[in-house]
């Protein structure tokens, strides 16, 4: 029992040392970003993405079938602040019910707290948004980082995390956590196809969404892995 026990809390060490590695990985890739933000310094592939998503020598027409714009405005819904609200407030609800409101206050405040990070990065950087063609939805905030981006890779990724974590198989980790990955990356894609977001934006979107939701899981496993006395 010592050593099943001992076996475990070491497994719970490496694991946050993983989380930890993946964490610093993706603010020095959004430090990088930022850095030729401030700078000034453009992107090469920022224009030529947007450019290349444009239909040849008509700016204003995306490329693909006449039902690829719609379906990449109902993607990005997924990202927007009303339907991450309504997932999230749903979850917190439910784990409530069920009781665990240690993974209920986490969720919440892994979001919330997100939400906030993301706004004060916006108004820090100031980045205008496309000038290449006219965007498809309406925006009203600056474009770096990428909110949709941040928030879907902060709610899908922590979700994920919460639901994988009951699950004994490592299919099905992979799985769940496969589909919060995919989630994310759709709804970053749909910014950039939809022209209101240079594709630096949604890089560093998802490299501070994924790292803010990696820091408050690994905090949220941190707590659990203390004995009850330290809690």
């Amino acid at each position: 029992m010592q050593f099943t026990s001992r076996t475990s809390g070491q497994r719970a060490k490496a694991r946050l040392a993983v989380w930890f590695s993946c964490f610093a990985i993706a603010v020095f890739a959004f430090g990088v970003i930022a850095e030729d933000i401030v700078e000034g310094e453009p992107f090469a592939f920022d224009r030529s993405i947007l450019r290349a998503l444009r239909a040849p020598g008509n700016d204003a027409l995306p490329i693909g079938p006449a039902w690829l714009p719609e379906a990449a405005r109902d993607v990005t819904s997924l990202g927007s602040t009303v339907v991450l609200g309504l997932i999230l407030f749903s979850v917190v609800g439910y784990l409530l019910l069920e009781r665990r409101r240690a993974a209920a206050w986490s969720i919440l405040g892994a979001v919330t707290s997100g939400v906030v990070l993301n706004t004060l990065l916006k108004l820090a950087f100031g980045r205008p948004r496309p000038d290449v063609a006219s965007p498809a939805v309406q925006v009203f905030s600056s474009s770096f980082p990428s909110g949709h981006a941040t928030l879907s890779a902060i709610a899908y990724l922590t979700l994920g995390a919460l639901v994988a974590h009951t699950q004994e198989r490592l299919a099905m980790r992979v799985y769940i956590m496969t589909l919060a990955i995919s989630a994310s990356l759709l709804v970053g894609v749909s910014r950039i196809y939809l022209q209101v977001h240079y594709p630096s934006d949604v890089l560093a979107g998802w490299c501070v969404g994924s790292a803010w939701a990696m820091a408050c899981w690994a905090i949220a496993q941190w707590l659990e892995t203390r004995p009850p006395a330290q809690r």
